[in-house]
């Protein structure tokens, strides 16, 4: 019972579960397998095994120089910077702007915002079929192309109806940078090092979440939101140039490796055609590939590397719904979905709560409202590392150097007290009217705290369980967070003005509570549920390539 989770003996090896470090051990040999320690490729310091351990190919994103994975790391960073943006940009403005395209504020918000999110869902599941059968790059290039295009577009609308086309085609080109991006990460970090990194894209999209509205609140107030939507279209033209140049493919057919991490077996050798089992491992050495030529940097800026797999199209469709079978992805779906639907209906709230008495905020002032949420998010990134990769590498010693995916979920405490707690402070701050820096400052910081150690644990657990299909995994968890926070705009400012906010936030709050909760038998049972997943086959029936 490995630090309080239920161990499971039904098989050989639980996939997720793998050596992190030596510990200075000499008896290192996986088990009792006898493989030799030797065959183990580790890190830099040589005390870190390496998950998954990469191949031989200079090619091998895991085997990029680190400068390289840096660069496409930052790139990260400023693509979901972006595209968290562009969702809120107009947000600060819908009172006044339902105003002018005179329309109902309510209809406003699910033309402007809720057809944006609708899309998303939509173009998780189809762009990540694409990226799964041609690659990741193709995908990026293409969707950020079209982002550019259709702010400019949105720019120069002329009526509600045109402003909501353009809205629903950017949803669908927003798409790949929330549902590919973490599966991208782990294509080119390896477990200890995925923290950090998945802390680094929650902070891209949390912070342009929070920096467009003190941004575009302000452009909007002395310019016009046809201003704010032409700097937004420039900034997606320099993220274009940035995944040109900084993104290569990720994607990588990975063969003549030892499975340390994903096998039912406690080692295997991945061919092209089989898997050998452990007891064939000694009797062969990985394929040597340093003869292969490394891919120049010309080569790498072609829109498509010639990546292809043969599972068909519409197969490839139905695997995120396969992965909603997975008692980790269906967890991680839950608290994914109420970490971030609850952003979204304060961000399509805070016009109608703030424009209002006793505040009677303008339009700039409504958008400045976030930069306490940027701050913590800051914060909290710098941090977020630290504690997630830290706890796992302590816990991990801790365990006689093996690691266990649910080692990331201990995390989890720090959005049930930042993130609860602020939900609760914010509607009974705003019922008493407290001054504004209570609810914008302590509260919001305080939600956004937990939000992004919260939503980064969940990644990056999910990550470490399915990381063979975990672009699918993230694909279907976008698409019910997304449905979900469109099912929102259907009724959010309707539900404040109807219940009040202490009402409406006393819910939210309490629904936190209660999901957050449920990482407790999640971290007890969870390497049981990974065993289950893949003695059953449950998602084989799909998954399998045909």
């Amino acid at each position: 019972m490995p630090l309080g989770i239920l161990d499971d003996n039904k098989i050989e090896h639980v996939p997720g579960t793998a050596p992190l470090n030596e510990l200075g051990r000499t008896d290192l040999e996986i088990a009792a397998s006898g493989i030799d320690r030797g065959l183990l490729k580790h890190d830099a310091t040589g005390q870190i095994v390496l998950v998954p351990q990469p191949s031989d190919s200079p090619n091998d994103p895991y085997n990029w120089p680190r400068w390289k994975k840096e660069m496409f790391t930052l790139v990260i960073a400023y693509g979901c910077g972006c595209v968290g943006a562009v969702g809120p940009l107009l947000t600060p403005a819908f009172v006044p702007l339902a105003t002018q395209f005179e329309v109902p504020l309510q209809r406003f918000t699910l033309g402007c915002n809720g057809s944006c999110i609708v899309a998303i869902a939509a173009g998780s599941l189809i762009c990540n079929t694409l990226a799964v059968k041609v690659g990741k790059r193709p995908v990026y290039v293409l969707t950020t192309l079209g982002l550019a295009v259709s702010c400019f577009w949105a720019a120069e609308v002329k009526s509600f109806g045109s402003l909501a086309g353009a809205r629903t085609i950017q949803g669908f080109c927003m798409a790949p940078f929330e549902a590919l991006i973490p599966a991208s990460v782990a294509d080119i970090w390896h477990v200890h090092e995925r923290g950090f990194r998945m802390a680094i894209f929650n902070l891209g999209v949390l912070g342009g979440i929070n920096l467009a509205g003190p941004i575009a609140g302000s452009v909007i107030q002395e310019g016009s939101y046809r201003i704010a939507m032409h700097g937004m279209g420039g900034a997606f033209v320099l993220m274009l140039l940035l995944v040109i140049f900084f993104m290569p493919e990720s994607a990588f057919h990975r063969h003549g490796v030892i499975n340390i991490d994903t096998t039912g077996h406690t080692v295997e050798l991945e061919e092209e055609s089989e898997k050998v089992s452990v007891q064939k491992v000694e009797e062969r050495q990985p394929t040597s590939t340093m003869t292969e030529p490394r891919n120049s940097f010309t080569k790498e800026l072609l829109p498509y590397s010639g990546y292809w797999d043969h599972v068909s199209f519409w197969r490839t469709l139905l695997r995120p719904f396969a992965m909603i079978l997975s008692p980790i992805v269906q967890w991680a779906t839950l608290l994914f979905t109420i970490c971030i639907s609850w952003l979204v209906l304060i961000s399509i709230t805070l016009s109608q709560i703030f424009s209002a008495p006793p505040y009677n905020f303008s339009v700039s002032s409504v958008g400045a409202t976030n930069v306490s949420s940027f701050i913590a998010s800051v914060l909290a990134t710098l941090v977020a590392g630290a504690i997630i990769d830290g706890v796992a590498k302590y816990m991990s010693k801790r365990n006689h150097g093996t690691f266990e995916p649910e080692f990331r979920l201990p995390v989890m405490i720090t959005y049930l007290i930042f993130t609860a707690t602020g939900f609760f402070a914010w509607g009974q701050s705003l019922y008493n009217q407290d001054p504004w820096p209570i609810p914008v400052i302590v509260c919001m910081g305080l939600i956004n705290l937990g939000v992004q150690l919260g939503t980064t644990s969940v990644v990056t657990y999910v990550s470490d369980c399915h990381r063979e299909q975990s672009a699918e995994a993230f694909a279907i968890m976008n698409f019910i967070k997304n449905m979900f926070a469109f099912g929102l705009t259907f009724y959010a400012n309707d539900w404040i003005a109807v219940q009040g906010v202490r009402n409406c936030f006393f819910v939210i709050g309490g629904t936190t509570v209660a999901v957050t909760l449920t990482t407790i038998p999640m971290y007890i049972f969870g390497k049981k549920a990974r065993s289950w997943v893949f003695r059953h086959r449950v998602i084989d029936s799909v998954l399998k390539k045909v």
